[in-house]
């Protein structure tokens, strides 16, 4: 009796256990978030993302009230008078210009802090125009397939299988007068196919989902299903990825800028031209390539991180 008695205890005690983990999480169950709000609980405890982000903002910050933080006007000669080409062609810190000034005479740090701006545009819009290009071809092809899709990979295949910065140098080369807008357009047409392949196969996942299958059994047309179904469900992963198309925008207008296929107005100075023309004195001053490199190491790791975070966020096999 006392063993049947025992028994009967220890299973209405595991009964009793199973019940209340049940009820728990059926109450979890009935307070369930969305994606961005589960992927926002992650994200405002990774250190990994807030640093990438308080990188970005102060970036953004840096860049919109450039002229109003920087000391001096970047292309005033202020120090002209203090450059000596044979014996002091670089003026050195000072009072009132804590980095010295470049060859011309200029405050280095006020180039620097207005740099930041032109630097942000060609990133954004650099971005933007390769992300635009990649959303009409990958909804054209994952949206029609058939030989639309065919011709579109054909195309998209050829362009990945030539370097990106080679096909950047290229497309930039061509143009007679380089200009900042040859740089975004040189650039932006090599990030084409990185977000066309991206999207196109995220709907070509979503084409076989159950969403998709009952708005087809319901007589829904193409058109709608494509735009209102598989769009907007395939757009994750292509979001996530021009923050880390961002890091590489920059990177690759500062390489353009070095090679001289960027704006040769260096009145309006940009990180990447910055360091173009320091290379004739990188031997003796160092300091007018390192202070533009860092910048330009510092943001793209900035955006790298915040991407990196982001995918792995709204990535369902990354969750625990």
């Amino acid at each position: 009796m006392s063993e049947n008695t025992s028994g009967s205890r220890w299973g209405d005690k595991k009964k009793a256990k199973i019940d209340s983990l049940a009820k728990s999480t059926s109450k979890k169950d009935d307070e369930g978030v969305s994606l961005l709000q589960s992927a926002w609980r992650r994200l405002r405890t990774d250190v990994v993302f807030l640093i990438g982000a308080t990188i970005i903002v102060l970036f953004i910050l840096l860049a919109i009230f450039a002229p109003w933080i920087a000391p001096h006007d970047p292309s005033a000669q202020l120090l002209l008078d203090q450059v000596r080409p044979q014996t002091n062609p670089v003026p050195g810190p000072q009072e009132g210009f804590p980095l010295g000034a470049d060859p011309a005479g200029r405050d280095l740090l006020s180039r620097l802090i207005v740099g930041s701006q032109q630097t942000l545009i060609v990133g954004v819009f650099a971005t933007l125009g390769g992300l635009l290009g990649g959303l009409t071809l990958g909804t054209l092809a994952g949206g029609i397939g058939g030989w639309v899709d065919s011709a579109i990979m054909r195309v998209v295949d050829v362009m990945l299988s030539i370097p990106s910065l080679l096909m950047a140098f290229s497309i930039a080369a061509v143009f007679a007068n380089p200009t900042q807008w040859t740089v975004i357009l040189a650039i932006a047409i090599i990030q084409v196919p990185i977000f066309a392949r991206l999207l196109r196969g995220s709907m070509l996942a979503q084409r076989h989902s159950d969403h998709v299958l009952a708005a087809r059994s319901l007589g829904v047309k193409p058109a709608p299903i494509v735009f209102r179904h598989m769009l907007p469900n395939s757009l994750g992963p292509v979001i996530v990825q021009a923050t880390l198309v961002l890091a590489t925008s920059i990177i690759d207008a500062a390489a353009l800028s070095f090679l001289g296929l960027g704006n040769p107005d260096d009145r309006q100075p940009e990180w990447g031209q910055m360091l173009g023309k320091a290379q004739d004195y990188f031997n003796t001053y160092p300091h007018l390539a390192f202070y533009p490199a860092i910048c330009i190491i510092i943001v793209a790791l900035g955006f790298t991180l915040m991407g990196e975070s982001l995918r792995e966020a709204l990535d369902p096999k990354s969750r625990r």
